[in-house]
């Protein structure tokens, strides 16, 4: 039976002016190429595009039918498809013919009518006239294979198989039939010949290399990411604010009416197809002209299978979401327009490749191809710092097959002044300096406060100096929400930006950087188990923290977490030996470093020895502020603090008058009635605080005043090296009993060293804003408001029984009695 249909087939050809052949197949394959040329098909990929849209055409286009029963017969004879492949595209044909009419003559006819239609030539039309002549006469003597005979033969072949290639590997590319159907597999340069001028013209991509960035952004980030997060934030804005939005943004994103118009309109905001068929076509183009091999194109396609098996439940939401794509692409609302023939066969066509069910296109064994080849390319560390530095500075996005590759000059230059400018980080401190960024004793502060917020324990929101605004409670009080999530993305996010820049910035030998990324890898996968987890918590963290002098990055994070595309889904996520970045400090020396309170700024982490700029500055307010200028003075001067201080001179100089007011109204008034020198200006001055109890300081222990001083000038000599970390370490218990031996809680130590920073300021016209400023500083600390004002809230008092809750997970210092770990 299938040699009647070959036969049919065969003498349908001698209207296309062949001669009679007993086999359709049977042409010389030189000529069989030249008469496809002729017919204006030059490549296979044309080819594909001629037979479906010829099977698909309307009623009554007869002599689209048998051209392509023409072409099919030309493209097995030049190779261009197995003869298996031609056979197959003449069975649908022959098909689509018979039950189109009804017999020979009805056929014919029709014929006749198209071609004369469209004018044939005279000649062409003589010629084709006898052809029907013959074909008649067979038809009506009984020979050849008549129409009846050719009826009974389909009645009883199998169906046709299918005109796509049927291997696992093909499948995902039949989401290439948008742009270009996929007739034979695999490629070759006969599927589209001009792929690499398309992929330079359309795409200004001229190599490998170039190809591979392309498709890894459309896979990670695409068009669909600035779309999706602009498209979250008009989603709050009322009407007027939109149309002020798009007014703005008309000039750098012609796409923006189109969007407004979506939102407006309650259109679904999915385009994400837009980006990942682009993919598979790029993988097309890849493997056909050679920079890719098969098996390197048939995972991306795969990749991109995936992807949009997570988001796409039909071919038709495919569609939908791929023209919304192009309508913002384009500026051009492409709704309301009549579908192109290629959507209407792809959609409606019975032999149409997406008739395939859209959960087939992956198998297990190509899908775990698939996803073995995608995470190779994105396995290294660096490629956890382009994820996290993403988030804030998307472009990096075009780096992912290479991020270590040279990067323009201009680049450099920013990261390098980037770094000077708002780190104050500079080439000769070397790689340590950016162990400094990592804090995580911040990360235990804010576990510690969120894990007492669900308890229902909370800092102090009031004190003696005053108490916060509400808009800082309520801050603080939103750490409630968040006790499940570890806070170390909070503050690893930015050391990772950070180190991204250091890395852009060649400032710094590469490959300890290098070993900073993977400690970075291996904390973050020990505290985080899944990508999913990571960003839930950077979400919350960063919605209960926002940085005012920052725009927030929850739509971002947001899109990373429901973007399955997203690189944070597709890194190398092995936690390795445990290490971190910087060192974590123990518990009760990061309680004994927090004694130097609203005196400096709150530290987050072990002290480091600094740059010679640094050294040079420290060096500058070690001597102006207390004389000292050597590592022996430091010594000498740390040990007075811990044995006598300036409590010990108020105790001598100051204490004795409170016995005595008619003493020391006396001395005062001796010394004001002469002229003062500047110290006994400033004993006047102290002698009437003594006077006048100012700030209590006759009622307060000021130790306080000195254990804070006390601890500055052991982080100053830590980081100037006068002082090794055994000696330091020293230092910080001696500190931490001292205010243990002195004081029950945080509140007496603040009002201690308040007293204290009150009673020896000397003289200034500052004195009121400066105390007005510290009292400030010390109700931060005291309430925890603003969170990371300092640690006092979230640590319990030197020799203090722990009242704190443990946190939820693993993130805390080494020494908390309570954590197991």
């Amino acid at each position: 039976m299938a040699d009647a249909l070959n036969a049919w087939w065969a003498q349908q050809l001698v209207l296309c002016d062949w001669a009679f052949t007993p086999h359709p197949l049977s042409v010389d394959a030189v000529a069989a190429e030249q008469r496809l040329l002729q017919l204006g098909i030059i490549h296979r990929g044309e080819l594909a595009d001629q037979l479906v849209f010829a099977l698909d055409a309307p009623a009554g286009d007869a002599d689209r039918l048998l051209g392509a029963l023409e072409w099919a017969a030309l493209a097995g004879g030049a190779g261009w498809l197995t003869q298996a492949q031609a056979y197959t595209w003449a069975h649908h044909l022959t098909r689509r013919i018979t039950s189109e009419y009804s017999d020979l003559r009805a056929w014919l006819t029709d014929l006749r009518r198209a071609l004369g239609a469209k004018g044939w030539e005279t000649g062409a039309d003589d010629r084709f006239i006898d052809a029907c002549q013959a074909l008649a006469g067979l038809e009506s003597e009984g020979e050849g294979v008549t129409w009846e005979v050719l009826e009974e033969a389909l009645a009883t072949l199998p169906a046709p198989s299918s005109l796509w290639p049927q291997s696992p590997a093909a499948q995902p590319w039949r989401l290439c039939a948008l742009f270009r159907p996929v007739l034979s597999y695999p490629a070759s340069a006969a599927d589209w010949p001009d792929a690499d001028q398309w992929l330079a013209r359309i795409w200004q991509v001229h190599d490998r290399e170039q190809l591979l960035e392309v498709m890894l952004w459309l896979s990670a980030q695409g068009e669909r990411q600035r779309w999706d997060i602009e498209a979250r934030e008009l989603l709050t804005m009322d009407n007027a604010q939109r149309q002020e939005w798009q007014r703005g943004a008309i000039n750098d994103a012609p796409y923006a009416p189109v969007l407004v118009t979506f939102i407006n309109q309650g259109e679904p905001l999915e385009w994400a197809a837009w980006d990942w068929l682009r993919v598979v076509e790029l993988a097309w183009a890849g493997a056909c002209c050679g920079w890719l091999s098969q098996e390197e194109a048939d995972d991306l396609a795969g990749h991109a299978a995936d992807l949009i098996g997570h988001r796409y439940h039909d071919w038709h939401a495919i569609l939908k979401a791929y023209m919304r794509g192009q309508s913002l692409f384009e500026g051009v609302d492409r709704r309301g327009m009549t579908p192109s023939a290629r959507h209407k066969f792809l959609m409606h066509a019975p032999h149409s490749p997406w008739k395939h069910p859209l959960s087939a296109l992956l198998d297990d064994a190509t899908r775990s191809a698939s996803r073995q080849r995608i995470n190779q390319w994105r396995n290294t560390p660096h490629h956890w710092l382009l994820a996290l530095a993403g988030v804030r500075e998307p472009d990096v996005m075009l780096r992912q097959l290479n991020p270590s590759a040279p990067i323009a000059e201009q680049r450099r230059a920013d990261a390098a002044l980037y770094l000077q400018d708002s780190l104050g980080l500079h080439a000769d401190e070397g790689h340590q300096a950016l162990a400094r960024y990592w804090l995580p004793a911040q990360a235990h502060h804010l576990n510690q406060l969120a894990a007492d917020a669900v308890h229902g324990v909370m800092p102090p929101s009031q004190t003696s100096f005053g108490q916060p605004t509400p808009d800082e409670l309520k801050q603080r009080n939103a750490v409630k929400g968040v006790s499940r999530h570890a806070a170390t993305i909070h503050m690893a996010e930015k050391f990772a930006f950070y180190l991204h820049m250091a890395l852009d910035s060649s400032l710094f030998e590469r490959e300890p950087l290098m070993a900073y990324a993977s400690a970075l890898r291996s904390c973050l996968c020990r505290f985080y188990a899944t990508p999913k987890r990571l960003l839930e918590a950077w979400f919350a963290w960063e919605s209960c923290l926002p940085e005012p002098e920052h725009d927030s990055l929850i739509n971002e994070i947001a899109w990373h977490l429901e973007d399955p595309g997203s690189l944070f889904h597709w890194l190398d996520w092995r936690p390795d030996a445990w290490c971190e970045p910087g060192e974590r400090p123990t518990l009760s020396h990061f309680t004994a470093m927090s004694l130097v309170g609203p005196l400096n700024s709150a530290v987050w982490s072990e002290p480091q020895l600094e740059s010679p700029r640094e050294c040079a500055d420290i060096r500058e307010w070690v001597e102006s502020h207390y004389h000292l200028s050597s590592a022996d003075d430091m010594q000498e001067f740390l040990t007075f603090m811990l044995e006598a201080g300036d409590r010990q001179e108020y105790q001598i100089n100051y204490a004795p008058y409170t016995l005595n007011e008619q003493r020391l109204a006396s001395e005062i008034a001796i010394i004001e009635s002469g002229d003062c020198a500047e110290e006994e200006r400033h004993h006047l001055l102290r002698l009437r605080r003594v006077r006048d109890n100012e700030d209590s300081c006759n009622d307060v222990d000021m130790a306080a005043w000195d254990i804070a001083q006390l601890v500055d000038l052991a982080i100053a000599a830590r980081q100037l090296g006068w002082l090794d970390k055994q000696a330091f370490a020293v230092v910080l218990d001696r500190a931490y009993l001292l205010a243990a031996s002195h004081y029950s809680g945080w509140q007496e130590y603040a009002a201690g060293m308040y007293a204290g920073f009150s009673f020896f300021m000397g003289e200034t016209p500052e004195r009121e804003s400066f105390l007005a400023g510290f009292r400030q500083a010390l109700v931060a600390w005291l309430c925890g408001a603003p969170i990371l004002a300092g640690p006092w809230a979230s640590l319990d008092f030197p020799g203090n029984k722990p009242r704190h809750f443990a946190p939820l997970h693993i993130d805390t210092l080494p020494g908390d009695q309570r954590i197991l770990h």
